[in-house]
């Protein structure tokens, strides 16, 4: 409770904009309307919109955003542009971030920001978290995995543990002293979880787990792990018999194995994870036993909304990233910005992620007022990530042979792009959820 209170306290300022920021957003007519004059009310200025902003990036665009965000935005920006971009290149070659850098970000309020005050986080809401996910894409940075740990695994311990399980670890958690993962796919069981063969069985009130997980986003720094396992083979179906429980490193039994060598994410500590006879206390269960793939499905659409705000950011960098470049860069005698053929490529590219960020944008729109459900989730996903590819490979075919080099940020967006339609679900697996909804299918 201490480190909570301390916690509150250091970040009470932060909390306060954000709260403000929530009760601004809370009226869509005050932000959509706010040209129409009200009796004894001032009138607010019209938000430019992303397609008639100066630049994508704008800071005080889109109407589902308060000024109060906008002031959020501008601490997280210079966050990320102080504490985060000078350092990233000597992230790449280690293959992790620093535990400072999470320390850090916890000190600024940028992780658990949608976590409730009264369980230890900083007490926003999701158009505040989305402001940390879009400015780490403008900051080009993939390395911290802040969105992982703060928007995905903290709900689980929020929405499903105990009192306990969340003083323990949330407060720990928001400070950026308990970095967190969670250890879904295994070497034969991606996109579908109920190939799970990871295995806890009970041994008195203890259970023991064994199995192996890869791909784990901060598998190798992570303090806490959220396993997903079997705890009954019988169940009638897979899905009834999956479990989740919370691991610490440094439980005997549990390894970690090498950083994965990516492609990219360099500075992202994609690791493999083994478990041989790890012994668990029964408060290591997480929520209640077999209801773990019903966790899963109902958090799943927050990661997908994270996914795809994550992709729209990345395009928007990458298209100012290259307006920028072909500006700048000559042929034949001037800017290539005054060939036809480019002017056309940059509308379409423009229209394109517009386009996208306007469906995304209600989305999270959507998610602020709990109603977006996991097919509209899963259409975020799968077309915002497909977006952020066809962007990356245009936006680097501009640059021409310097977009090959990998000095030139295009060429990292280029690489830390593909990974986007395979995690959190493969593209594949988000069409054939929204199949269902309209086939009708189970």
């Amino acid at each position: 409770m201490l480190a909570q209170k301390t916690l509150a306290t250091r970040l009470f300022g932060l909390r306060n904009v954000i709260l403000r920021g929530q009760a601004l957003s809370a009226s869509p007519a005050r932000l959509q309307h706010s040209q129409v004059p009200q009796s004894g009310q001032p009138v607010l200025p019209a938000r430019p919109e992303t397609s008639s902003a100066k630049t994508l990036m704008d800071i005080g665009t889109r109407r589902i955003f308060s000024e109060d965000h906008d002031l959020f935005r501008q601490n997280v920006r210079r966050f990320f542009q102080e504490e985060v971009v000078p350092y990233h290149h000597e992230w790449e070659k280690a293959g992790q971030v620093s535990r400072e850098v999470w320390e850090k970000a916890g000190e600024q309020g940028l992780l658990g920001t949608m976590i409730a005050e009264e369980h230890g986080g900083i007490g926003g809401d999701v158009l505040s978290a989305a402001v940390v996910w879009e400015e780490q894409m403008y900051a080009n940075c993939t390395g911290p995995g802040f969105s992982l740990h703060s928007d995905i695994i903290m709900p689980y311990i929020v929405n499903y543990g105990s009192k306990e399980q969340i003083e323990r670890f949330i407060p720990k958690m928001a400070a950026g002293k308990c970095i967190s993962a969670i250890a879904m796919t295994e070497p034969g069981a991606g996109s579908d979880l109920q190939g799970v063969k990871t295995y806890a069985k009970r041994d008195g009130s203890d259970w023991i787990l064994n199995g192996s997980k890869v791909f784990i986003s901060n598998g190798w720094m992570a303090d806490l792990v959220v396993v997903v396992a079997v705890t009954n083979r019988d169940a009638k179906s897979a899905a009834h018999g999956i479990s989740l429980f919370l691991v610490e490193n440094g439980t005997k039994g549990f390894h970690k194995g090498r950083k994965l060598d990516k492609i990219g994410l360099k500075a992202q500590d994609t690791a493999e994870l083994f478990f041989e006879d790890v012994r668990l206390p029964a408060d290591a269960l997480l929520g209640e036993l077999n209801k773990g793939f019903y966790y899963l499905m109902n958090e799943l659409p927050q990661e997908r909304l994270a996914v795809s705000g994550l992709a729209m950011a990345s395009s928007e960098f990458m298209f100012e990233e290259t307006r920028n470049y072909v500006l700048q860069r000559k042929a034949f005698g001037k800017t290539i910005a005054h060939l036809q053929t480019v002017q056309h490529k940059l509308a379409e590219l423009k229209t394109d992620i517009c386009v996208g960020r306007a469906f995304v944008d209600n989305c999270i729109q959507l998610h602020a007022e709990k109603r977006l459900d996991a097919a509209t989730a899963s259409m975020a996903k799968f077309w915002a990530s497909d977006l952020q590819n066809k962007v990356a490979t245009q936006c680097l075919q501009l640059h021409g042979g310097w977009g090959y080099m990998w000095e030139y940020p295009i060429a990292k967006a280029f690489v830390d792009s593909r990974v986007q339609p395979i995690y959190g679900g493969t593209n594949e697996i988000m069409k054939e959820l929204i199949a269902r909804t309209i086939v009708g299918q189970k």
